[in-house]
């Protein structure tokens, strides 16, 4: 049983982490990139993200659940419970914060695009937010890859 909860521990990390880049940092610029309506682009990718957030949430509570199953108290004292807290933190944030303000947003601007309204630079605002809190995220992602192992001792 060890084996197999310390596989799903790994496997998780790569799941989650490799999702952020795939989505994030591949999948959404070709979208943009290759289709030549960018409201389908950012809808498909929007959906992306979502998938991406609730793999997140899910491999999320699994690893703190394992880090704290493993190490007890003690996993406080872990860096690598703090990035993997921080890294849900942020997801719900995204999740549950911004995409619903982003949504009222481009749903307040029919029938034009968003990006096209008075709602712009609104929406170009939390946008930004939005990114600026998935590059943190992807950045602590990396840590976890590198400190995965500290979180099994």
């Amino acid at each position: 049983m060890n084996k197999l909860t310390e596989a799903l521990y790994s496997i998780l990390i790569a799941l989650w982490v490799g999702g952020l880049f795939a989505v994030g940092y591949l999948a959404a610029p070709v979208l943009f990139d290759q289709l030549p309506d960018r409201t389908l682009a950012g809808n498909l990718a929007g959906k992306m993200f979502s998938v991406t957030a609730w793999v997140g949430l899910g491999a999320g509570a699994y690893l703190l659940l394992y880090l704290l199953t493993r190490r007890g108290w003690s996993a406080f004292k872990s860096g690598v419970f703090w990035i993997v807290l921080s890294m849900v933190a942020l997801t719900a944030a995204g999740q549950f914060g911004i995409q619903p303000i982003l949504a009222q947003l481009k749903a307040d601007a029919l029938p034009r695009a968003v990006m096209e309204s008075a709602l712009r630079d609104r929406f170009a605002t939390w946008h930004g937010i939005s990114s600026g809190l998935y590059l943190i995220q992807s950045l602590l992602g990396l840590w976890l890859v590198l400190w995965q192992e500290r979180g099994k001792r």
